[in-house]
Formats: structure tokens, sequence, C-alpha cells
């Protein structure tokens, strides 16, 4: 994986679109697939107001019914992420609107984004996002795996099913195991497996299975800032303390220097970025550091991190517009918690927001 920050530190040449320039007074933002991500784009506005820029907040989703969707100040129905038209759909959006900025906020497209970034910094559009390898690497958990061994960092054992099934008739499989897909997402089809049938059982209703140790002890997300010039600013280690459909409903920072210390030195290892990565972890009764995933886009989570102190989306939009944020990398504040509950978004049949594209 080359790294190249000095070209990915320039901004892009517009070649169309009525827009301002990043330095300028107006921005656009794109947000892709926002479904219920208000929180983030409520950080997101009230960054550019105390940066007192003027910034237009946009988003795209495939159901009009996604509340982040009508708060953004236009909404826009495309294709889902597996439809052949979703990227220009995307493009044409950025090109009418002048958008500079496109934020991914869930996993389905961040491959796609990947691959044809070129096509959108053509328009003058930065994207968010990784280098395809660094994608794939981390979409592909046995990929993940084996980059975590590689690199000397900690993790838990992860095998084929049948590899699991022949370490268990050596006697060498600790019990229980943890079965999931290697190219899942926020927790789909994960479980917990406790003998050698439960194992047979699930392995053939888990799609594109693998087995891992079981990890006990604490589990963390932490939010990685890495600059546009990739480097590593700062690390936020949440603690989920409670997780619904796979998202983290309750969760407390933790300053924990040595957790800090070596989860930026994964992220540099891995070059990811440029934004906000998540890496997840388990801290043992042992205080080993075991890590599991890595999730190269904004964790569902990162309310936490921003209203602590790490305020990525007013250092994204500072560099943006060509500015260097100022960044501590412990900025943040130790041991707030967040305890989530649900909100409503209203709206009369006849004003919900999406312009089909």
């Amino acid at each position: 994986m080359g790294k190249s920050g000095t070209n990915r530190a320039r901004s892009p040449k517009r070649r169309g679109g009525a827009s301002h320039p990043a330095g300028a007074e107006a921005a656009a933002v794109l947000f892709t697939c926002i479904g219920r991500r208000v929180s983030l784009l409520g950080a997101f506005r009230r960054a550019a107001r105390r940066l007192r820029r003027t910034v237009r907040f946009y988003g795209t989703d495939t159901n009009p019914l996604s509340p982040a969707l009508q708060l953004c100040d236009e909404a826009f129905l495309v294709r889902p992420t597996s439809h052949a038209r979703y990227v220009s759909q995307l493009l044409s959006i950025v090109r009418r609107q002048g958008v500079q900025l496109l934020v991914p906020t869930i996993d389905l497209d961040l491959r796609l984004l990947a691959r044809h970034r070129r096509r959108f910094e053509a328009c003058g559009c930065r994207v968010l996002v990784s280098d395809p390898e660094v994608i794939d690497l981390c979409q592909d958990k046995r990929q993940t795996h084996d980059f975590f061994r590689r690199n000397g960092f900690d993790c838990p054992l992860t095998q084929s099913v049948d590899s699991a099934l022949k370490a268990e008739r050596r006697g060498k499989l600790t019990w229980p195991c943890f079965l999931k897909p290697w190219d899942g997402h926020a927790g789909k089809n994960s479980v917990v497996v406790h003998d050698r049938q439960e194992l047979r059982f699930y392995a053939k209703r888990v799609p594109n299975v693998i087995c891992q140790e079981l990890i006990e002890g604490a589990e963390y997300t932490c939010d990685v800032y890495v600059d546009f010039a990739k480097r590593v600013r700062c690390v936020v280690p949440r603690q989920r303390l409670e997780v619904r459909w796979g998202e983290v409903s309750k969760g407390r920072v933790v300053k924990d220097a040595r957790i800090m210390a070596e989860v930026a030195r994964l992220a540099e290892r891995l070059e990811a970025g440029p934004g906000v990565i998540t890496l997840q972890l388990f801290l043992t009764k042992r205080n080993a550091i075991k890590f599991i995933e890595v999730n190269p886009r904004f964790g569902g989570g990162v309310p936490l991190s921003i209203k602590a102190g790490a305020d990525f989306p007013k250092w994204i939009l500072q560099e943006l517009a060509g500015k260097r944020p100022r960044i501590g990398f412990d900025v943040f504040q130790d041991g707030l918690t967040m305890l989530r509950y649900d909100a409503e978004v209203w709206r009369n049949g006849s004003d919900l927001k999406g312009t089909k594209v």
C-alpha cells in the first residue's frame, strides 16, 4: 500500500458545476446512505456555525422515510448501492449541486466510492474514503486477521469452520466460539456457539462463515481522525456499555494512553483515511489489547467522541477550506457517558423531502 499523502492533501481543481471553490465562504457536503445519522448531520451543522461558514448539507437514501434525509437541506432518492447507476447518480448530484465533500456513512458503498474516487475528484469533490486495497482488507475479516498478525497486533484466532472442527477433534479448540460472516457488518448473523453440535448447526446458516476465538473483557470502539495528509491526529477510545442492533446505545469515553498509542500505531500501519475510521478491540482481564475489526468510516457512536471534544466535523470543514486545524491528540474529555434514546422527526405527508435522481 503506497502512501501519497502529498497529492491527496491538494484540493482538486473543479471542472464543472456552479459552485464555490473549497476556500470560499460557501460549501456543499453530501452524505450517502444517510439513514439515521441525525446526530452526525447535526454535529456538522454546529461546526459550520462555529466556523461562520455557509454550508449546504445534502443527503442520499433509497427511502424517503429516512429520518436524517428529511433534515438535510436537500434530499435525493437514489438506487441501491448495488445498482449499476448508483455512482453515476452520485456524480450527477455532485455536479449539479457543486458538492465539494462526499461523506459515506455505512459500509455498503465504500468499495465503489474508493474505486471511483478520481471521478469525483475530477468534479472538484473530495471523498472521505480510504484506498481500495484498505477497504478490501477491512471488509474481509480474514484479511483483517492476517494483517493484524503480520504486523504484530494481538487479535483473536480466526479460522474456517473446517479448521475449527479439526482442532476440536485434536482437543485444541476452546469453547465457546464466535461465528460471523467474513464480509458481515453491524453484527448481523453473528452467533456464539458452545459445542461441536452448535458449531455444525450454525455453520450451515451463517453466510460466508468464519470461526473466531471468543474474547472476554471490556469492548472498545476507537474513533481515529486521519487528516487530509493521511496523518493520525487524534484517537478517542469509547467503551461499549450496551449495544442495540449492532450499534452502541450506551458508551463511555476512556482516556487510556496505552490503547490510544496502540490504535494510532495500527492506523498508521494500515494507511487508512482521510477522515474518521473506527477500530474495535477488547481489553481483556489480563490487560491485553486484542483487535477485532476496522471500519474505515464514521462509527455509529461517533457523536460521543464529538461531544467529548474531538470535533471531527469542525476539523474536516477547516481542512476542506484549506486551513490547518489545531488538533490535540488527547484533546477530548475523559469519562463522558452517552445514554441514547429514540427521538422523532415530524413531517406532513406532502412535506416529505426526496428528489429522485
